[in-house]
């Protein structure tokens, strides 16, 4: 019998991505039977048992929820200070779903919570560049040479260029509200590039990531993402992919 890929049997399980999965297998991590397997191209049949360091997995059906943060909350299941986490406003049964990247704890919006570890790998690895748009609303105005330097790039840190798209939408009572389009991932990077700039960045909100938006839900809602969505989603990164 053919049966599954041990990466992908193990990705399934929502425990990670296959490309992770592969590590654990070369790792000697993983057990098939009670036996070590390290052969990458293992077929995993119906009645194995597969454990991953030491413990017992199972393929899981994948769940996709569109999540609209609020500020306030933390992007993680727990906070060793004690803050608040997204988990405190989600019902138990999605505390098992990660969130696809992150939003500082005072930035609102869009986070994708699944159990696909495929999925999240494909969305926040830095070779795939997904698009991710943003409203955001700084003090002060902002100049055109402001604009290209943070669309040429910003070194926030050594050897390492964030860049940006920004479109301005208005600028009134010295406050300036901008769309910004990131294909990178940087630890709090719009903030840390405005401030590169002399501008302090007052509210700070993901509209979009990928082909799914905010439409449709309220601060602090989560919505189940409708199969056509995911359909049209993992089309978009396939293309993605194929430009690299």
């Amino acid at each position: 019998m053919p049966g599954t890929r041990l990466n992908k049997y193990i990705a399934s399980s929502g425990l990670c991505s296959r490309r992770k999965a592969d590590e654990l297998i070369e790792s000697g991590a993983v057990m098939v039977n009670g036996k070590k397997v390290l052969e990458l191209g293992f077929s995993v049949q119906p009645k194995d048992k597969v454990f991953v360091n030491g413990k017992l997995i199972h393929p899981v059906k994948h769940v996709y929820y569109r999540f609209y943060k609020p500020a306030g909350y933390i992007t993680t299941a727990e906070d060793e200070k004690g803050r608040k986490t997204i988990y405190d406003l989600l019902p138990e049964e999605l505390h098992n779903l990660k969130p696809v990247g992150r939003l500082d704890r005072e930035s609102t919006g869009l986070l994708i919570l699944t159990n696909d570890g495929d999925l999240i790998n494909e969305l926040t690895h830095p070779s795939v560049k997904v698009p991710k748009l943003y409203r955001v609303s700084i003090n002060g105005k902002i100049s055109q040479n402001d604009i290209d330097t943070m669309y040429k790039g910003i070194e926030l840190e050594p050897g390492k260029k964030a860049y940006a798209q920004v479109d301005v939408l208005e600028i009134n009572n010295n406050q300036t509200v901008l769309e910004v389009l990131l294909y990178q991932g940087m630890n709090r990077q719009i903030r840390r590039m405005f401030e590169y700039l002399g501008f302090e960045v007052l509210t700070l909100k993901r509209i979009q990531h990928a082909t799914l938006t905010l439409e449709g839900l309220k601060r602090g809602e989560f919505k189940p993402i409708k199969p056509g969505q995911i359909k049209d989603l993992k089309n978009f990164l396939n293309r993605i992919a194929e430009k690299k």
